[in-house]
């Protein structure tokens, strides 16, 4: 299923009328055009149980904050907020960010209800949530079509074809724009690695994915993770994974596989991520440059292998987070400013990428994915002898 879109609106009615809004369609939210009173939950503003909704009045449009409570075992999704809101009689929604920067987002395939749903800065969605008698006019005019995709994967065989290291990176990109950087950036970097393995012959079988639908709620990898025969599944000894890695306002972050860094929202990643982590981690040391750790938040391709407890991790530049002065300090750029202030925008194009995140990721991404291929001794034990070394991990392995 995909999306087609047509101009919505979104404006003040009362207390006083007034123009249009910024605002974005979540992707897959349904038709509607409603002029109604405007509502936060009862319960927590972040609406991530039926329970946030106790007393909702019946027929208002409602709002609500992105953002999961910490501890949460689950991400909080942008589905899970628009169908608790409708559940409790919401005639729509509308989703403000938790930090700076526009919000565009996704449903996901599976949503269904035919009501409109979008997404706002988080200073527009605060200054509504306290403006008395407020009145909106909502209005989405969507199409929901199925359509056919396919995922491009290539496999280099190793001496041994029942251990195998994969990597991916997500095709497609969203309506609004071309996605140079989410994800041509990751796209890019892995076909380069790719055509210089033809160089090497690996212990290991790599085998790399190009991901169809990412956009769309991760429909390529969860296809693929869900379609595999167990046999064939148990074979996948580490996923690692590359969505945005050339961000204009760039951070050099690595998804935390020993969950030291104790992010909200992070899923718990399974064992072996740690070594991942580390690799990673060695390969910047090595280049004196700084790096950070990033949730495993759900919103891209590990999703998948993780819920299938396979280790895991990868490489992010940052995409609407904002870049903190802390942050500026270190790696440059911009404080204040989005890692990507053209994200999910039509502004994604070539000239949206940097240059030298883009140059050290990928050789990052190439270190790695050599590294595993020769030897995965420290995920799973598995001895190889190759012709490339891996580091030494920092932590026990398992």
């Amino acid at each position: 299923m995909f999306q087609e879109l047509s101009p919505s609106v979104l404006e003040q009615v009362a207390p006083t009328p007034g123009g249009p809004l910024p605002h974005s369609i979540m992707t897959y939210s349904g038709s509607g055009d409603v002029t109604a009173p405007v509502s936060t939950p009862t319960g927590d503003v972040r609406a991530c149980t039926a329970a946030d909704f106790a007393g909702f009045p019946a027929g208002d449009i409602a709002l609500v904050s992105r953002g999961t409570p910490t501890g949460s075992p689950v991400a909080c999704t942008f589905a899970i907020k628009a169908l608790n809101a409708l559940a409790a009689g919401a005639s729509g929604v509308i989703i403000y960010n938790n930090t700076g920067g526009p919000l565009n987002g996704t449903l996901g395939a599976d949503f269904l209800p035919d009501r409109p749903v979008v997404g706002i800065e988080q200073s527009l969605g605060q200054h509504l949530a306290s403006t008395t008698g407020l009145v909106v006019h909502l209005k989405t005019d969507t199409r929901r079509p199925i359509a056919t995709t396919a995922n491009v994967l290539a496999e280099l065989r190793g001496k041994n074809a029942d251990n195998v290291v994969m990597a991916g990176a997500h095709l497609d990109s969203v309506p609004a724009g071309p996605g140079i950087n989410d994800n041509g950036s990751g796209s890019a970097a892995l076909l380069e690695v790719a055509e210089n393995l033809g160089k090497v012959k690996p212990q290991n079988t790599i085998r790399l994915a190009w991901w169809a639908a990412e956009e769309s709620s991760l429909v390529g990898s969860t296809y693929y993770v869900t379609h595999l025969p167990t046999p064939e599944l148990q074979k996948i000894a580490l996923y690692l994974n590359f969505d945005m890695v050339g961000s204009p306002n760039y951070v050099f972050f690595i998804y935390d596989g020993d969950n030291s860094d104790k992010l909200p929202g992070s899923a718990v990643a399974p064992p072996g991520s740690a070594q991942i982590e580390r690799t990673f981690e060695q390969f910047f040391e090595s280049r004196d440059l700084p790096y950070k750790g990033t949730a495993f938040s759900g919103r891209s391709d590990y999703g998948p292998f993780i819920a299938e407890n396979i280790p895991s991790g990868g490489l992010f530049t940052g995409a609407e987070g904002i870049k903190t002065a802390q942050e500026a300090a270190i790696w440059g750029g911009a404080a204040g400013q989005a890692y990507d202030p053209c994200y999910h925008q039509a502004c994604d194009t070539y000239s949206n990428n940097n240059a030298v995140a883009l140059d050290n990721n990928s050789d990052a991404i190439a270190y790695a994915v050599l590294s595993y291929g020769m030897s995965t001794e420290l995920i799973n034990g598995t001895k190889s002898k190759g012709n490339f070394k891996p580091p030494v991990a920092a932590v026990p392995v398992g």
